[in-house]
């Protein structure tokens, strides 16, 4: 699901917001949260794999603590480190944590992590699944962040997984590991 292109920010208005968030990789409490996502894949890694953190925002928390399980990492994000030869290249795992809920054409967004991704190699992601129920989805909090625009069910996660080659597998309710075929 998508939200109407009509509703979506500006760049400016959409960076304001962000500018909001305080997700400091030294708050204990951010960085359990981001756990959920690294613990999982740190154990399906080996150390010195070479990973990308889509999306990293202006704090890179988990780009650090994957650093500190000695992955090789780099950092991208099209407000905080737009660094476009990043995209370029592939690597051996990708996370992109609390980011898919904002491609504006989510089959692009997705188009462009899969072609990130080596052969073998693992993506991770965060992002609450939109609830079933239509009342429900109507009162989802998530829903009412004016940055989210692109709503995954399980169902369409599993069909992304598919049409892009990978192995789905849910680690926790909101965060996913995907290895690609091949």
């Amino acid at each position: 699901m998508s939200a109407d292109p009509a509703s979506h920010l500006s760049p400016e208005d959409e960076r304001a917001i962000y500018d909001l968030h305080q997700n400091d990789p030294a708050d204990a409490g951010y960085r359990r949260f981001l756990s959920r996502m690294a613990d999982p894949l740190v154990a399906k890694l080996v150390p010195s794999m070479r990973g990308l953190d889509f999306g990293c925002g202006p704090g890179p928390a988990l780009s650090i603590m994957l650093r500190e399980a000695g992955m090789a990492m780099a950092d991208y994000d099209p407000c905080y480190a737009p660094d476009a030869t990043l995209l370029a290249a592939q690597y051996d795992f990708v996370t992109c944590t609390e980011v898919v809920e904002h491609f504006r054409d989510p089959l692009a967004g997705w188009t462009q992590l899969a072609s990130l991704v080596r052969p073998g190699g693992w993506l991770g992601v965060m992002t609450q699944l939109a609830p079933e129920v239509p009342a429900n989805f109507l009162r989802w909090r998530y829903r009412d962040d004016r940055t989210h625009v692109s709503f995954h069910r399980l169902a369409t996660l599993r069909w992304l997984a598919t049409r892009f080659g990978f192995v789905l597998e849910q680690v926790e309710s909101q965060a996913f590991l995907l290895r690609k075929q091949g």
